[in-house]
């Protein structure tokens, strides 16, 4: 048997608690168990804002100083956009923490500073400092190991935070075939006029030489932080677009929950893992998104880098 199909006869294993079937509260993770530590991924199905600070409190031991809190504020009236109050609840938990973004590449209010920052009031980002880290510019930050870039250039602000919460909405995405916390950091940390553009390459590559430049740009920010970086994935209004898309489509995949894990590899590939267990009517058009992107590359290469653990225990919280 490929590895590729008994991993994916191991994720429904997996996931198979999280739809109440076989497993218990804790479930095998992505590959068979070995006596290699696992990662920890904490997940909890009830999407609210209670629930995301009780996830965030099981993952934040490292997290202190001044903090960067990298979400996706989304096109003007952004169709698919996850409820402010999430986020609202979550930076009211975290000391000296604001909220940052870099402004974009493509057509778009948010491509300069000035029109971010007016986007961010029609989308209702008002509760709390945002920071549009390359309105100064950027700097240049390593990517060890990297085989398309050496480094990436980030917004210039990244330098006045210790710490970094990624609050990522996952769902799908028109290059990457789906966005996780890689995809927040990657694209969203790089600066719109330079590094986005390294990670995009010259005449916009797609496939796998794309994902393998957005993976380098994720693993150049969660390197910066090192172990003072956590993530949560809230799987709600999954759309096979992104919220770069100010038409994204509607989902149709069903809401499933939160995830939450010090491991980024980890907790993209349990997101996924919990989308490939969907009943085919419900997952067919992300998989069909992510499939025709190449978009599981991502994960392939994370671990290629050496990013995070794929072997993952999931941890339901109640």
């Amino acid at each position: 048997m490929k590895r590729r199909d008994f991993c994916k006869l191991s994720l429904s294993a997996a996931v198979a608690g999280f739809f109440g079937k076989t497993l218990g509260i804790k479930a095998a993770g992505a590959v068979p168990a070995e006596k290699t530590e696992k990662a920890k991924v904490y997940f909890i199905r009830e999407i609210t804002p209670e629930n995301l600070v009780k996830l965030y409190n099981k993952v934040n031991q490292n997290i202190k100083g001044k903090t960067a809190i990298k979400l996706h504020t989304g096109e003007p009236h952004g169709p698919n956009l996850l409820p402010r109050e999430l986020a609202k609840a979550l930076q009211a938990q975290i000391p000296n923490s604001t909220i940052v973004e870099c402004n974009v590449l493509y057509p778009s209010p948010r491509q300069n500073t000035e029109g971010h920052l007016e986007t961010l009031k029609t989308n209702g980002w008002t509760f709390c400092p945002v920071d549009i880290m390359d309105a100064e510019g950027d700097v240049n930050l390593p990517i060890k190991g990297g085989k398309r870039l050496k480094e990436v250039a980030v917004g210039k602000h990244i330098e006045n935070y210790d710490s970094m919460v990624v609050y990522t909405h996952f769902k799908g995405h028109a290059m990457g075939g789906f966005g996780g916390s890689l995809k927040n950091i990657a694209i969203g940390c790089a600066s719109g006029k330079v590094g986005k553009a390294q990670l995009h390459g010259a005449g916009w590559p797609t496939g796998k030489e794309f994902l393998e430049r957005m993976v380098e740009g994720g693993k150049a920010v969660s390197d910066h932080f090192g172990k003072q970086i956590t993530y949560l994935n809230v799987l709600k209004n999954i759309s096979v677009d992104c919220d770069c898309d100010a038409h994204g489509a509607k989902p149709t995949c069903p809401d499933l929950g939160i995830l939450a894990s010090t491991d980024i590899l980890a907790i993209d590939q349990a997101s996924i893992d919990m989308v490939y267990a969907l009943p085919e009517k419900d997952k067919h058009d992300i998989v069909e998104r992510i499939e025709s992107r190449e978009g599981l590359h991502q994960l392939d290469y994370m671990e290629e880098l050496k990013m995070g653990n794929r072997n993952y225990d999931l941890i339901e919280i109640v």
